[in-house]
């Protein structure tokens, strides 16, 4: 396991303060009682903020027609939507919901190449919400393989502020590679055409680069 590349300065920002804010809890707080639980608390703050950017090695199981999953969570929406955005036809949306505290690095899909990409910003509702998918602040990336294209969406959530992508037009990907990360709660949505072979199902945990969410055809 590893720390996100782009969360250094984060985290080291978090430690900062957190080790500030405990050497004046021990200055200024005479009751060992008080000052001790709290600097604690603080220390674990701390190594939570390190471990939330882990990002964790993992056997990966996709292939150009083989989608995994973008990231880890829990399977929250499976159905048939119009796709307005980019492939602009009907396909079967598979959204997976991470909590603070599930992996909330992102890993490609599928081997392709990037077809499509675009950064929207937004609100920040509740992530689970329905309506999340289009208000609220998200990056759009779709991969073109063999079988087809797979488009995906990266939502950010109440408590996310900043969603990073490795996107561009053009760039080549291979399945179980880290494609980015979204900060704290957040959710992923992937688009997949009607006849995919879809395997997950409502309320099933996900593992990002492990779990099979659908076959192409």
């Amino acid at each position: 396991m590893k720390i996100d590349k782009d969360s250094y300065g984060l985290i080291a920002g978090m430690w900062a303060v957190s080790a500030g804010l405990a050497a004046v809890v021990l200055l200024c707080i005479s009751v060992r009682w008080v000052s001790v639980p709290l600097t604690v608390l603080l220390a674990v703050f701390m190594l939570f903020v390190a471990w939330f950017h882990r990002v964790p090695k993992r056997r990966p199981q996709g292939s150009e027609r083989v989608v995994t999953s973008v990231a880890d969570g829990k399977v929250v929406i499976i159905g048939k939507v119009f796709e307005k955005e980019y492939l602009k036809k009907e396909c079967i949306q598979v959204s997976v919901y991470m909590d603070f505290f599930d992996v909330h690095a992102n890993f490609w899909p599928v081997t392709g190449t990037v077809s499509y990409y675009k950064y929207h910003p937004g609100r920040y509702l509740l992530a689970f919400l329905p309506k999340a998918s289009e208000l609220n602040e998200h990056a759009s990336t779709a991969v073109r393989t063999s079988c087809g294209e797979v488009f995906f969406k990266q939502i950010a959530g109440t408590f996310a502020r900043r969603i990073v992508c490795y996107a561009q037009e053009g760039l080549p990907t291979t399945s179980g590679e880290q494609c980015g990360i979204i900060k704290f709660g957040s959710r992923l949505d992937l688009f997949l055409p009607l006849d995919a072979d879809i395997r997950v199902r409502v309320g099933e945990k996900t593992k990002a680069c492990e779990t099979v969410i659908a076959i192409l055809p």
